[in-house]
């Protein structure tokens, strides 16, 4: 970097940090460091509304003050007209703060249905590439807890079980990647404060208002509970007695899956014993789908009615031999025995 760089860049910096003059800025700003506790360099995926851009201001604080490398990116999905100019926008008045923000694109075929899962799974898949590319094990998002109280109605809409309703944490590891929500405990009108009071604009993504989104409905059947008395907080509350239990169902899938099955040293083969269906249904379930997930090599677990299917019928079927195809598996039942292999 030229000296004359360095001087702008030195400016810039001082005059972020001079941001946290303001009370409500630096007691937000110290409760996002101390959640944060990072010991390493990050990448952090932008979007370009209030919540994203306060995460850039935050995040960057942090790498100044921590002496850490952040890499900041913003995909450009192309589903809309003017997503593109939209996105180098949010590029140029990110610059102004010395915040490097780089661009990545989704080519290829766009989906007609199921448009916004599949524009966050292209975007993740395009941010953990870009995170192997530059050998870095962590990428935060600027998810807040109103995020959370949508996904959970949106986990209930689709009869999502225990697990699913309380999935929506703090951190996930996605293919060797941590993902890490660090505002999952901010409102989302402290995040506008920020955004407000250092960037002074932030790009509003029409879709937002789009009813034929369901996050959009649910956004908005929210707002309708709270304004006939909806308690957030007892709402946390209700969410966290939830994990509570499910981290105790984890418990003993975990047993059931050390002491009911082994595991081939190639790992490409697992035995389950008979016991392994004799546990509650939710355990046995986890466990099979948790096993069906190892061996076919997949992220995302398979379909919930196609796994109690295979149990119902393991469980039913009085044949001493049969056989099953699911999530990249073959699943044999040889007399008192299972035997889940990776499908060739």
């Amino acid at each position: 970097m030229s000296p004359k760089n360095l001087i702008a860049s030195n400016k810039t910096h001082k005059n972020l940090l001079n941001k946290l003059r303001n009370k409500k800025i630096f007691q937000i700003y110290k409760k996002f460091e101390n959640i944060l506790k990072l010991k390493q360099d990050f990448i952090v995926g932008v979007s370009g509304g209030p919540d994203s851009l306060a995460l850039c201001f935050l995040t960057k604080i942090y790498s100044i003050k921590k002496s850490f490398n952040a890499y900041y990116y913003i995909v450009d999905h192309r589903l809309r007209k003017n997503s593109s100019n939209e996105a180098q926008l949010v590029k140029k008045l990110l610059k102004k703060y010395n915040i490097k923000l780089d661009i990545l694109k989704w080519y290829g075929k766009k989906p007609t249905n199921n448009i916004q899962s599949s524009a966050r799974n292209k975007r993740y898949s395009l941010l953990i590439n870009q995170a192997k590319k530059l050998n870095i094990k962590t990428i935060l998002t600027g998810h807040h807890i109103d995020d959370l109280y949508e996904n959970f109605f949106i986990r209930i809409s689709r009869g999502s079980g225990l697990n699913g309703l309380v999935s929506f944490s703090e951190k996930t590891l996605r293919d060797k990647v941590n993902i890490i929500r660090p505002l999952i405990n901010f409102e989302k009108k402290y995040l506008n404060y920020v955004t407000t009071n250092v960037f002074k604009s932030y790009i509003e993504d029409p879709s937002n208002e789009d009813n034929k989104f369901k996050r959009v409905r649910i956004r908005k059947l929210i707002k309708h509970l709270q304004n006939d008395g909806l308690d957030k907080n007892k709402f946390l509350l209700t969410i966290k007695n939830l994990k509570d239990s499910n981290e105790t169902i984890k418990f003993y899938v975990a047993n059931n899956l050390k002491y009911n099955s082994y595991i081939y040293k190639d790992k490409s083969k697992i035995i389950l014993n008979e016991e392994f269906f004799k546990q509650p249904h939710e355990i046995t379930f986890r466990s099979l789908t948790e096993i069906i997930k190892f061996v076919g090599k997949k992220y995302y677990p398979v379909r919930g009615k196609k796994v109690d299917m295979i149990i119902d019928k393991l469980k039913g079927d009085t044949r001493t031999s049969i056989k099953f195809t699911l999530g990249n598996c073959i699943i044999y039942k040889v007399h008192q025995s299972i035997i889940v292999l990776k499908e060739h």
